[in-house]
């Protein structure tokens, strides 16, 4: 038998395709290791350390939104149901990316990478994930929170119009007073100071487009229009489906809700009465009027004074006011 012999050009081919072969076993291995999801549950998605740091992190930045409790006050709740509500089922790396995209609210994007990344550990390790080595981009898109909303039942048929189209929400009670509610009742209220039959605001100068529109639609007829908006959508206070600015369901169900609701309805018909007559000062007086009717409801449910308490009364869990300070029985607050 011949034996084979190998010269230096041989041996160095030979040694290439050894390590080609044990880079690519290396990359299968390293890539299968890597595609593997784990449970935070089960421990190592952060280090202690992360969390000490993440800790001073969120009580400066988060915890005027998010609460100190984590329990969400203007911001969602960063801990139990309500979190996996949003997030189970997701990879750590996502609620990592909201930090450091989004937040803080005020100032958004402005966390370094390392802070939200250490801001992400504290919140694992208040929701009692154990701890183990640094959390970094790679292992906190590995590990996984658990559970996640279980499959949705049928949803039961929401309102629709005449011709059957879906009647939706898309804006909380804060969004929707304000957009719709608060600009008009504010006609109502400069019945006080103008009198319509006297209102003819000048075309401004620079331009304004919102200014301007007051030059087209003015004085009785601004008025009118303003009572007829309320009329018609202050019942959507009690659309299903609706969450006030903390993200608790507006409390439709409340009887004192919904009184609170049909007196400003109502009282549009009194409102409508002066305006038909063009009665400046009828309308003056009703304007304080509307004020009380508003307030009452604000009261209970939206004022809090400096302290952090409700101006009359005491807190309940149904309170929409974002700012607002529980009694710490009171559920969710």
């Amino acid at each position: 038998m011949r034996r084979n012999t190998f010269g230096p050009a041989a041996v160095r081919y030979a040694f290439a395709v050894a390590i080609a072969a044990y880079a690519v076993v290396g990359v299968f291995s390293i890539t299968g290791q890597a595609g593997q999801a784990r449970q935070v549950t089960a421990g190592g998605s952060y280090s202690a350390a992360q969390a000490t740091r993440g800790k001073q992190l969120y009580n400066d930045q988060c915890a005027a939104c998010h609460g100190e409790m984590l329990e969400g006050v203007v911001g969602p709740p960063l801990t139990g149901a309500d979190f996996l509500m949003n997030w189970g089922g997701k990879p750590v790396a996502d609620v990592l990316q909201k930090i450091h995209g989004t937040m803080p609210q005020q100032a958004p994007g402005s966390l370094t990478r390392p802070q939200a990344t250490d801001i992400t550990a504290y919140v694992l390790q208040f929701n009692k994930y154990p701890a183990g080595a640094d959390m970094t981009d790679a292992t906190a898109a590995q590990f996984m929170l658990p559970g996640g909303a279980a499959p949705a039942a049928p949803a039961a048929a929401g309102p629709v119009n005449a011709q059957g189209i879906p009647l939706t929400v898309a804006a909380n009670l804060a969004q929707f007073m304000r957009g719709v509610t608060f600009p008009n009742a504010n006609v109502l209220f400069n019945a006080q100071i103008r009198n319509p039959a006297e209102d003819k605001p000048k075309m401004p100068i620079p331009y304004d487009y919102v200014l301007w529109g007051r030059t087209v639609y003015y004085g009785w007829e601004a008025v009118d229009e303003a009572i007829a908006a309320l009329k018609e959508t202050t019942p959507l206070f009690l659309m299903p489906g609706r969450r006030c600015q903390n993200g608790r369901p507006v409390p439709i169900q409340n009887a004192d809700f919904q009184k609170y609701t049909n007196d400003l309805i109502a009282f549009t018909d009194q409102l409508k009465a002066a305006a038909t007559a063009r009665d400046g000062d009828k309308l003056s007086s009703l304007a304080e009027a509307l004020n009380d009717t508003c307030a009452n409801c604000h009261k209970q449910y939206r004022d809090v004074t400096a302290s952090g308490s409700a101006s009359e009364g005491t807190l309940t869990a149904d309170r929409c006011n974002p700012n607002a300070k529980a009694d710490p029985n009171a559920r969710g607050l």
